[in-house]
């Protein structure tokens, strides 16, 4: 399968961590839940994890190749105020600030 279309996404926090199987078909995330959350990516889109934070998504079908990226993000998207959670690589988080201290 010649890969046309990419999407890199990172994990970012404690404990995050992700795994592929069966020849970039199964992703496999560890979210912080009590369970791996699983996904099966469709026939044109494979997915590869260079390291357990950085995952590969990658396809000839641009839609779907995309539509597979943002399904993983929105399993735990980044949170405001700490930053934490799945991001595209290229993703800027504006950070809220905290409550602030009274004096």
């Amino acid at each position: 399968m010649e890969a046309k279309f990419t999407r890199f996404l990172k994990l970012v926090g404690v404990g995050l961590k992700a795994r592929s199987e069966r020849q970039g078909r199964e992703l496999f995330l560890k979210l912080g839940y009590s369970h791996e959350v699983q996904f099966t990516a469709p026939p044109v889109v494979r997915d590869f994890c260079f390291k357990p934070s950085i995952i590969f998504c990658t396809g000839i079908d641009k839609d779907r190749a995309h539509q597979f990226a943002g399904a993983v993000r929105s399993c735990k998207p980044p949170e405001v105020y700490k930053g934490k959670g799945v991001l595209y690589i290229d993703e800027f988080v504006k950070l809220k600030p905290g409550k602030k201290q009274k004096k």
